[in-house]
């Protein structure tokens, strides 16, 4: 009991942060917050030959709100103690908008040279040139082996390098351990496969007692967790041909599978909310309240449940159920550092060698004893193979940061041309959610076939000029 409620005392310190933030855009994700004095640095690359001073911008100023923003203070100061010959103008992103905000500072030829961008967008960014070709920098980086292969896929294209991981997470299923064993459920055995969890949260649906079984995103970003079902059938929305070009896979069996699963959730087992379009905001509050007994989570979400009243030892996380493809990959999102491609030579190493600094293994763990220190629930998971979360989260159930951990063994990124085509998939999982009558492969045909003609025949012409 000791030990639980030093746990509980420290996590009740934990902030509400943004899911969509968290998860989606990445901007400042694994640089945020920050205390003791780290030791980071010996590690990163060189600074430039010079006694000049180079001045380099870094969007990497955290909120006023943010709670490591002392730590940051430090790690800057530490910084330029270290490297007199950089100088890094710090700047404060909105909280909105911010893709947007960046866009226009690139249209306007205000580029940071340093900034961290999510990975959904560095396809796009890298076709358009917005990103720096960093290979050679990379290359002659002494711990680039260090980082996770599935955190430098996002930025890598053709065997060039594209930008440094600055954060990352893996998703999994989030369930209310509780809720389970009232329902007579064994985790293990609900979670099976497809038919089992359906039946499962058929089971776990109560409407006398404002219940349900799983909050199923039909929102906006409703693509971004229907594409985990894809995979489970044994495929993917796009394939991206060998001469660069794109090709849609929409009416494919695996995705038509995945489409009639999510209509089964719906109507056949009556297991999910009964408005499926409704934020992700309220998808959340229903888990943490108690109302659905399980959602689509990331591993660096548990700090939110916990603020929110969660007890940390009721939470259970696994891989997806398993669906008729036998495999249960995870999807792996995050944030890279990327660096103003129209910048010097001269500015473009100063902000590899500021970059590799945020990122090396002392200036990580010293965010992760800071993030101990102060109640602050990290991400388990870090784009470094030597930095360990778990070391630095006591009273943490040994089980949860295993299947962090295991959910991280099969991560994927999301599918190719997601930027442009997450219109058409959202639509053709909502019209077949909010109507029972719709089938599965015609709402996807008509999707399909939209997609080609407005995205994806435009963008292969593109690609063979």
């Amino acid at each position: 009991m000791k030990k639980k409620a030093k746990l509980m005392a420290v996590l009740a310190l934990t902030l509400v942060v943004s899911l969509f933030m968290a998860a989606c855009s990445g901007n400042n994700g694994g640089n945020n917050g920050s205390g003791n004095k780290p030791a980071g640095g010996d590690s990163a690359s060189a600074p430039p030959a010079t006694d000049e001073v180079v001045e380099i911008v870094s969007w990497d100023m955290p909120q006023d709100g943010d709670p490591a923003k002392p730590y940051w203070e430090q790690v800057f100061k530490d910084f330029a103690e270290k490297y007199p010959n950089i100088k890094v103008e710090h700047v404060m992103q909105t909280l909105t908008k911010e893709r947007e905000q960046f866009m226009t500072a690139v249209v306007g030829g205000e580029q940071p040279d340093l900034y961290a961008n999510a990975f959904p967008d560095m396809e796009s960014y890298i076709d358009q040139g917005i990103t720096a070709d960093i290979t050679e920098l990379w290359n002659n980086y002494a711990e680039k082996d260090m980082f996770l292969p599935s955190a430098t896929q996002a930025a890598t294209r053709d065997g060039k390098i594209y930008g440094i991981p600055n954060f990352m997470y893996v998703t999994g299923l989030a369930y209310n351990k509780q809720m389970f064993a009232d329902a007579g459920l064994d985790p293990a055995e609900a979670l099976k496969n497809w038919e089992s969890f359906g039946e499962a949260a058929q089971k776990l649906t109560d409407a006398s007692k404002n219940q349900y079984g799983y909050a199923l995103l039909g929102m906006d970003w409703a693509d971004w967790f229907f594409e985990y079902y894809v995979w489970q059938a044994g495929g993917d929305l796009t394939e991206q041909q060998e001469d660069g070009t794109a090709k849609l896979t929409f009416t494919s069996e695996p995705a038509v599978q995945a489409l009639q699963y999510y209509k089964d959730l719906k109507f056949k087992y009556q297991a999910t909310q009964k408005n499926v379009v409704q934020s992700l905001d309220e998808n959340s509050n229903d888990f943490y309240q108690g109302r659905a007994a399980s959602m689509i989570a990331a591993s660096n979400w548990f700090g939110g449940m916990v603020s929110s009243g969660m007890d940390i030892e009721n939470i259970g996380f696994s891989v997806l159920p398993p669906g008729p493809g036998g495999t249960s990959p995870a999807q792996v999102g995050g944030a890279v550092w990327i660096f103003n491609p129209k910048a010097t030579p001269e500015k473009q190493q100063a902000a590899f060698t500021y970059a590799t600094y945020l990122m090396s293994k002392e200036v990580q763990d010293g965010l992760l004893q800071y993030q101990m220190d102060n109640g602050i629930f990290p991400n388990l998971l870090n784009v470094r193979s030597d930095v360990d979360a778990s070391q630095f989260v006591e009273g943490m159930p040994q089980e949860l940061i295993e299947n962090v951990q295991a959910a991280a063994g099969e991560g994927r990124l999301e599918y190719f041309l997601k930027a442009r085509l997450s219109p058409y998939v959202v639509k053709a999982v909502q019209e077949v959610l909010l109507d029972e009558k719709a089938d599965p492969m015609a709402v996807m045909q008509k999707a399909q076939d939209l997609a080609q003609r407005e995205v994806v025949d435009k963008y292969n012409q593109e690609v063979k000029k």
